[in-house]
């Protein structure tokens, strides 16, 4: 079902965890709140679930106004990133548990179908401490979906598998969702979590909904600093709006002259005003200053001066120094590696000008990049 957030917020004490808040979430989508720590993420999780009590607003379920529900009254189950299984029980058992608690007497049917969409069949007769963290995951899914709940919340559910595990996971938790078809929200810090799972993705930063939109969409068009920040790396350069045209603005960055597609900036545009102009770092390509004439025209360029290269297999990953901006990054797939390009070389840094996106110069230019990302 559709769940609807309207007004709501969450007032601890002096400090407010989220600010009133209006948020949609989709039937039968895959929809991950993303944020740091603090950010409010998990309180918005816990009002949905009935764990923690709006200071004001409603939150629905379709139609079905449910703030004053009780937990256990809601069509809702939440797994936590600790599962909480009941260790002297065995996987069938753990996932009949809210079957038999309910008083249901043939639960055969129900735990086999769990088992066969967690794809642990065979490992019903083990208990916890036998199974990898990956598989106590699918079992407190399996425990979570058996009831039939008509949302599924996530609160950080992958947090304590290794990298490879929480990988193979997401693919894992994609899939049964699609199985089974009902709304999960999964609440995360991990970028790349959100990115790979998710319909829909909710940047949050500082009790407010930052950017709401598809993974492709937050990525390669971010409205703030902090998303283009926290979601990857963004190259972010101080400019001046030179010309204002319909469909293109011509910006100035230290020497270099840059345009900027209109309908990709998020701030307005008149001659005289400051800009943030960004550019994702696999965007750019390098080429030797010596080589400057073989770049095509039209490209946005600036020039600058390697500083650090780092071989990562896949790509080549550089800093550059120039006039534009300190440190701006550089990712190169390593197809046609120039052996050239080494620290101390003179370069120009060109991309295609639609890729450029501009921000408000007012927000801070590096949000989303220290303690705030973590």
């Amino acid at each position: 079902m559709t769940i609807t957030l309207s007004q709501v917020s969450k007032v601890f004490g002096d400090f407010t965890a989220v600010h009133p808040l209006d948020l949609t979430i989709p039937e039968g989508s895959f929809f991950a709140l993303l944020g740091a720590s603090g950010c409010g993420k998990t309180t918005t999780l816990r009002m949905i679930a009935g764990l923690e009590d709006p200071s004001s607003g409603s939150v629905l379920l379709g139609d079905q106004d449910i703030t004053a529900l009780p937990p256990h009254k809601r069509p809702v189950n939440t797994v936590f990133q600790s599962y909480a299984l009941f260790p002297h029980l065995d996987v069938y058992e753990n996932i009949a548990f809210g079957l038999r608690r309910q008083g249901v007497k043939s639960v055969a049917g129900k735990v086999d179908e769990m088992l066969d969409l967690v794809e642990l069949g065979p490992m019903a007769r083990r208990k916890p401490r036998q199974l990898s963290g990956g598989q106590q995951q699918r079992v407190a899914v399996a425990r979570a979906l058996i009831n039939r709940p008509q949302v599924l919340l996530l609160d950080e559910p992958l947090g304590a598998l290794d990298l490879k595990l929480r990988r193979q996971m997401q693919l894992e938790l994609k899939r049964i969702q699609t199985d089974v078809g009902i709304t999960f929200v999964h609440v995360t810090h991990d970028q790349e979590e959100a990115m790979t799972m998710a319909d829909q993705v909710a940047v949050m930063y500082g009790g407010r909904v930052e950017q709401l939109g598809a993974p492709a969409e937050l990525y390669e068009n971010p409205r703030t600093t902090f998303v283009a920040n926290f979601l990857g790396t963004s190259n972010l350069i101080e400019a001046e709006v030179v010309d204002a045209g319909s469909d293109h603005a011509l910006l100035k960055a230290a020497d270099s002259k840059l345009r900027l597609p209109t309908e990709r900036a998020h701030t307005t545009l008149r001659a005289g005003d400051r800009i943030l102009a960004g550019v994702r770092p696999e965007k750019i390509s390098l080429t030797l200053a010596a080589d400057e004439g073989t770049i095509p025209e039209g490209r946005n360029r600036v020039p600058g001066t390697i500083t650090d290269a780092s071989f990562l297999g896949v790509s080549t990953q550089y800093v550059v120094n120039s006039p534009a901006g300190p440190e701006l990054a550089v990712y190169e797939q390593n197809v046609e590696r120039d052996s050239r390009l080494i620290p101390g070389a003179d370069v120009v840094l060109h991309w295609n000008p639609a890729h450029t996106f501009g921000l408000d110069s007012a927000q801070a230019i590096d949000a989303g990049t220290g303690e705030d990302a973590a």
